[in-house]
């Protein structure tokens, strides 16, 4: 439990915690920019003859949008525990944001 609150090593400054938030909302900003391009051009009809989405549509948006998320997350906490490994080998300690 002492790993879960961080005791033994030493903690972020704030300016470190500010760059990792900003660092974060870059990646998920490229993520949802990556995700929009490949799910629009994968699910929406390109003659775009009716305002609103077909059923079709919106149904393979959702599937699309969830199993990009889904890979995002896997691959990340695939990065975060090569990260933390990597770390623990250097003499690191471990911790980190994974980005």
């Amino acid at each position: 439990m002492s790993s879960l609150f961080g005791l033994g090593r030493p903690q972020p400054s704030s300016a470190e915690k500010i760059a990792a938030v900003e660092n974060e909302l870059k990646v998920m900003a490229l993520m949802h920019t990556r995700m929009l391009k490949i799910c629009s051009a994968k699910c929406l009809d390109k003659t775009y003859r009716e305002g609103e989405l077909a059923k079709g549509e919106s149904v393979c948006l959702d599937r699309c949008a969830a199993k990009f998320f889904e890979a995002h997350t896997t691959v990340s906490e695939q990065l975060q525990k090569q990260g933390e490994a990597a770390q623990r080998a250097a003499g690191g300690g471990g911790g980190g944001f994974g980005f």
